[in-house]
């Protein structure tokens, strides 16, 4: 499992000392145990995996966001430290697809609903989510459906 996966690097981090790498590990494990608590109450919990790969993708996003606007401010050691993180976060990701593999999913899934027009864009998305969501970044991917239909 992937949040055992986790738990090991934090131990090989302490092990080693590597002090960036095992903040960064120690932030991963707070959210999920954060994602842990909120599902308590849910009714249907998705699979362990599923979850840890939705914190990961949040918070991939946010570094992403974040290492922006602090090189637009000027901020380039804030920056490095974000775009660390990202490395350890990015590191127990799955593998992304490719630009050119998400256009031929997206076609194939325009061709299968028999989408045409931005009237469809939902359904397409939805169906992209469904099948590739853990495999892709749904910012980037709405942008390609966009390109696609338009």
């Amino acid at each position: 499992m992937l949040r055992d996966t986790i738990k090991a690097a934090q131990v090989s981090a302490m092990k080693s000392g590597d002090k960036g790498r095992l903040a960064a590990v120690r932030l991963i494990l707070a959210k999920l145990k954060d994602k842990d608590i909120e599902l308590r109450t849910a009714s249907n919990a998705p699979d362990d995996d599923s979850i840890v790969v939705d914190v990961l993708q949040k918070m991939a996003k946010q570094r992403r966001e974040s290492i922006t606007l602090y090189e637009q401010g000027g901020r380039t050691e804030l920056a490095e430290i974000e775009k660390a993180e990202l490395a350890v976060i990015e590191e127990f990701m799955p593998q992304q697809m490719g630009e050119d593999e998400v256009k031929a999913a997206i076609e194939a899934i325009k061709a299968e609903l028999g989408a045409s027009s931005m009237k469809d864009m939902g359904k397409v998305i939805a169906e992209l989510k469904t099948r590739h969501g853990s495999q892709l970044d749904m910012g980037k991917a709405s942008g390609l459906v966009k390109a696609a239909l338009a």
